[in-house]
Order: structure tokens, then C-alpha cells, then sequence
């Protein structure tokens, strides 16, 4: 129990994310690009950030931070499509993909302006302050962004989107 709360102090006080670098991976099979929770889903979603790569700047809101700003848009492509979820895998070191993060339903129709979660065909649902922050310089870090939404039509199947986002380290 005490070597728990010490993992859990150190974490908290990490520069590094210490908690993401011992979770257990979301890409168990190393032959494959995408992480399992992607695999054998159809793609019926286009989804892309801007700019990409993204480079950190300084965070004019808090002196000595940093903040890599980019927006996430995404479009179905398919027709009519419901959010199922949304989120984030990263990459960062050689263990390979891991869940960053997974937004409800409710969290994504907020982030994306898209009410009830309801995507309409051609349409452009836009995250537009999908901001990144670091408190100083020593939480530079760069790794690669997997994002992805799945969503299902009216008939109960499921789509993916998939968008890759450069996160660099250095200022330019």
C-alpha cells in the first residue's frame, strides 16, 4: 500500500506522466498499426487537425507555460451517425500506442458544437480550442496524437474516424 501512495505522490508531482507510462498498453499486437479498440471497425468518418504538426508555444495566460493550440474537425461521411465515443491515443516512446483519453457522448456534442451527438452527413463539426498545456519547459514533450470517434448509423453499426496529430517538442 505505501509503495502505491508513493507511485501515486510521484505521479502527481511528474513532470513526466508517469501514471500513462505504466498503463497497460491499448496495442497488444506490435505487427499492427492501430491499437485494438480500432482494428476491424469501418471507416466512415473523416477527422483532421490544423495545424499539424503542431508546435508548442508560450502560454501568454500563464508565464513559463507553454500551449500547443490546434483544432480537431471532423465530417461523417456515411450518412446520419450517433457519437459512441470520442478520444485519444498517444505515442511516445517505443511501447507503443496508449489511451490518453475517451470523451462521453455529452463531452464530445459540447467540444464539437454538435448537439445531441447527432452527425449529419457533410456536415463539419469543428473542436476548435483542442489545447494541449505544459506548466514549464521541462514538460516538453513530443509524441504522436491518435484521435478517433466512433459513432453508429440508424441500423446499429459502428463507424470510426481516425486522425493522426504531430506533437512536436521544440518551440519553433
Amino acid at each position: 500500500m505505501k509503495t502505491l501512495l508513493l507511485l501515486l505522490a510521484l505521479a502527481a508531482s511528474s513532470a513526466t506522466p508517469l501514471l500513462a507510462q505504466t498503463a497497460p498498453s491499448a496495442w497488444t499486437d506490435p505487427r499492427r498499426v492501430l491499437p485494438d479498440k480500432l482494428r476491424q471497425v469501418p471507416v466512415g468518418l473523416t477527422l483532421w487537425h490544423t495545424p499539424n504538426p503542431n508546435f508548442p508555444e508560450p502560454n501568454p495566460e500563464q508565464p513559463g507555460g507553454y500551449v500547443w493550440k490546434h483544432s480537431t474537425m471532423l465530417r461523417s461521411e456515411v450518412g446520419k451517425l450517433t457519437i459512441v465515443e470520442c478520444g485519444s491515443f498517444i505515442w511516445y516512446d517505443a511501447t507503443g500506442w496508449k489511451q490518453n483519453l475517451t470523451q462521453t457522448p455529452a463531452e464530445f456534442a459540447e467540444l464539437f458544437q454538435c448537439p445531441g451527438g447527432r452527425l449529419r452527413p457533410g456536415r463539419t463539426y469543428t473542436f476548435a480550442k483542442n489545447y494541449r498545456f505544459a506548466d514549464n519547459a521541462r514538460q516538453l514533450y513530443g509524441g504522436d496524437a491518435l484521435w478517433y470517434i466512433l459513432a453508429r448509423d440508424q441500423a446499429g453499426r459502428l463507424y470510426k474516424g481516425l486522425g493522426l496529430l504531430e506533437t512536436e517538442a521544440t518551440p519553433r
